[in-house]
């Protein structure tokens, strides 16, 4: 054979490799039977919360401590500091106005159900159980108690307990009014 058949040759062979290379890859990007690939499956929805936001709004002594044995003690001193109480109130999206870590302001904090069945309290753009979240760790009502889920925070911060201020005591059972006398 002449030099001038094996350029054609060589050349034909080239251009026959990279055709099958882009079948090839078209097949696994279709899947088995030539269909489109699943898609991955839709980001799952938050979980509401069990508690709801109007549960927390009201006044309430705030403290922290850092050792659990510490937490009746914190419990007396948070009730003490209902003088000058620590407000949650109402935001405007349905969740409640609170600090976040390190923030002067108050801002709208949402309040999530965790996959854990734990619920949190945090920014709503958050999955529930992120950096930003605090973690409800008991809430009956009286006594609110909430730890920071990032650790570096959570170290800082302690755990929070709050105890509900003055004659508000929790929420009321459906169908009671307020000022209603027991007789």
């Amino acid at each position: 054979m002449s030099i001038r058949l094996h350029v054609p040759a060589a050349a034909l062979s080239v251009i026959v490799a990279l055709a099958l290379s882009g079948c090839a890859s078209q097949q696994f990007s279709l899947g088995l039977g030539g269909s489109p690939a699943p898609e991955p499956p839709p980001v799952a929805a938050p979980l509401p919360a069990s508690i709801p936001a109007q549960d927390l709004v009201g006044r309430w002594g705030l403290a922290a401590y850092h050792k659990e044995e510490d937490r009746p003690r914190t419990e007396l001193a948070a009730r003490g500091q209902c003088r000058q109480p620590y407000n949650i109130s109402r935001g405007p999206s349905g969740g409640v106005i609170m600090h976040l870590a390190d923030q002067a302001q108050p801002t709208e904090l949402s309040l999530k159900g965790g996959p854990d069945g734990k619920n949190y309290i945090g920014p709503a753009e958050d999955p529930a159980g992120g950096a930003r979240d605090r973690e409800i760790v008991a809430f009956d009502g009286r006594v609110l108690i909430t730890r920071f889920t990032d650790p570096e925070i959570a170290g800082r911060y302690g755990t929070s307990v709050y105890v509900r201020c003055g004659a508000e005591t929790g929420p009321r059972p459906k169908g009671t009014k307020t000022g209603a006398k027991k007789g």
